[in-house]
């Protein structure tokens, strides 16, 4: 597949991975500029102008928003797998720690070139998830679906297992990487506050019990596990 600009594959993967976390149709212009860190002109200027391409990306409507076309899809699918591996490889060969990745990975999915990419997943055995649990796209741009969760919504008495965590904020995995909360941990809520308050948690390796935030628990992803 034909490479794109730096900035247009950073729309196209900022608009997927909007649309993933979020469950929208169309992704609004105020939310994928205030992911991108750019100002709402600006975003709405680039959308104009993919949309009127003759690449056929994106499907963007006025005061609307955004989603992508199939070959917009799989433009992001692979960006997203250049970052994925990167991240994967940095920790395993490089010793980098999972906060410190993803800045990396950031930086070097625009340009490294399709054999290498191949070449770093050979040498990984060919990894399904990244250092945060999240799955790595195939190199046809399949991503198999996930029945996964926020923390946030497991309920009270549920058991779940940690599939995968943000990796955009390095603090947050610092304090998770010190509580021990990474894939595949499980883990079973215990109580939740009341008025949006803290949930309790316990981990299967340790007895203690751990309060989380919101901020914390919409950022961790779980699978729930069935107890017999």
């Amino acid at each position: 597949m034909p490479r794109h600009s730096t900035a247009v594959e950073d729309y196209l993967k900022a608009i997927y991975e909007i649309r993933q976390e979020t469950g929208a149709k169309l992704v609004g212009t105020a939310t994928l500029a205030e992911k991108l860190g750019i100002t709402r002109a600006s975003v709405t200027g680039m959308l104009k102008k993919l949309a009127a391409s003759t690449e056929q990306l994106i499907v963007y409507t006025r005061y609307r928003g955004v989603r992508l076309n199939p070959k917009g899809e799989k433009a992001a699918l692979e960006v997203i797998r250049h970052h994925r591996l990167l991240e994967t490889y940095l920790t395993a060969a490089l010793g980098y720690s999972w906060d410190e990745v993803h800045t990396e990975a950031d930086h070097l999915e625009h340009v490294i070139s399709e054999d290498f990419e191949e070449r770093i997943a050979a040498f990984l055995g060919h990894p399904q998830s990244d250092p945060h649990g999240a799955p790595i796209p195939q190199r046809d741009g399949s991503l198999p679906a996930r029945r996964e969760i926020r923390l946030t919504d497991l309920a009270v008495g549920q058991e779940g297992a940690v599939s995968r965590v943000s990796d955009r904020d390095p603090e947050l995995l610092r304090y998770l990487g010190r509580l021990g909360l990474r894939p595949p941990q499980r883990l079973r809520v215990l109580e939740r506050g009341p008025f949006d308050g803290p949930l309790h948690i316990q981990s299967s390796t340790s007895p203690s019990v751990i309060a989380l935030s919101r901020r914390v628990t919409d950022d961790v992803y779980v699978t729930i596990v069935s107890v017999n």
